[in-house]
């Protein structure tokens, strides 16, 4: 990727600009703007913050200061199992099976012809991508001077009481594992158990290679010869009618004339907490 060279488009092959919005930004007034300035708040950390973090770094130094010599020393046994007579004839069926397929004759094989269609757009299909052009001609020659200004006002909405219960479970919770004493764990042993297979799947494992041998020992000289057809289904009453249900609504959208929209004003109230909330603050 890096020995690539990066090609520079040319003149032609850059996307096009509206001449009418190419006009709106060279003649964009900048004295319009209003000056601003930007407030930085440094938020201190509360008591629950400084004690997390004091229990955070005894936590980090307790592992640092872990001793070695506590440990004990154990050996690993490695076991290794051997096959028994069913692993061995299945893998020599998969082999033979492997080796019946690269010794495969393509001579046996017919030869064909493929036979490629072109079909051309209907009447529809026509009309319908000549709506979407005018559709796009009219997104890109949209007049930017009958849109309305706005101004976005942010509120801050306070946390609830469930919330705050949360995060103090939470808080509970990653304390309780800082401070857990390894200590209190007791030695164990693991021991590997091998189970042998039933009656039952042991006749299901023959069955399943008899099937194998079935199908790698068929014959297909007792197959016949077949032509496939190919068969248009046209579509119903019901799929033309929905169709045209369809075209007729997105015909609607796009002659949708904005002009015909009320001015609304977007009103964000800000949820005060309760009484109880604010005692239950208290309180904690």
């Amino acid at each position: 990727m890096a020995d690539e060279q990066v090609q520079t488009p040319k003149l032609e092959d850059l996307p096009k600009v509206d001449e009418n919005l190419k006009s709106q930004l060279e003649h964009f007034n900048t004295g319009a703007l209003k000056d601003v300035e930007t407030q930085e708040k440094v938020v201190l950390p509360t008591a629950e913050d400084v004690q997390q973090e004091k229990q955070h770094n005894q936590f980090i130094q307790s592992v640092e200061g872990f001793s070695t010599d506590a440990l004990r020393k154990t050996e690993t046994v490695e076991k290794i199992v051997l096959p028994n007579a069913e692993d061995v004839q299945q893998e020599k069926q998969h082999n033979q099976l492997i080796q019946s397929v690269e010794g495969f004759s393509a001579d046996a094989l017919r030869k064909t012809e493929t036979v490629e269609k072109v079909i051309l757009p209907n009447a529809e299909d026509v009309q319908q991508e000549k709506q979407h052009n005018q559709f796009i001609q009219s997104v890109e020659g949209f007049n930017t001077e009958a849109l309305r200004k706005t101004e976005t006002v942010e509120k801050v909405v306070l946390p609830n009481a469930e919330e705050m219960a949360t995060e103090k479970a939470v808080e509970t919770v990653l304390k309780g594992i800082e401070g857990f004493d390894p200590s209190q764990l007791k030695h164990t042993e693991t021991q590997e158990k091998v189970v042998l297979p039933d009656a039952e799947a042991v006749q299901q494992e023959k069955t399943q290679q008899n099937l194998l041998h079935g199908v790698e020992s068929f014959d297909k000289s007792a197959l016949k010869p077949t032509d496939t057809v190919e068969k248009i289904i046209l579509p119903a009453t019901e799929d033309i009618a929905q169709e045209k249900g369809q075209q007729q609504l997105r015909e609607g959208i796009e002659t949708f004339d904005p002009a015909n929209l009320k001015h609304a004003e977007t009103q964000e109230k800000n949820p005060l907490p309760t009484k109880e909330a604010i005692e239950q603050e208290k309180q904690n």
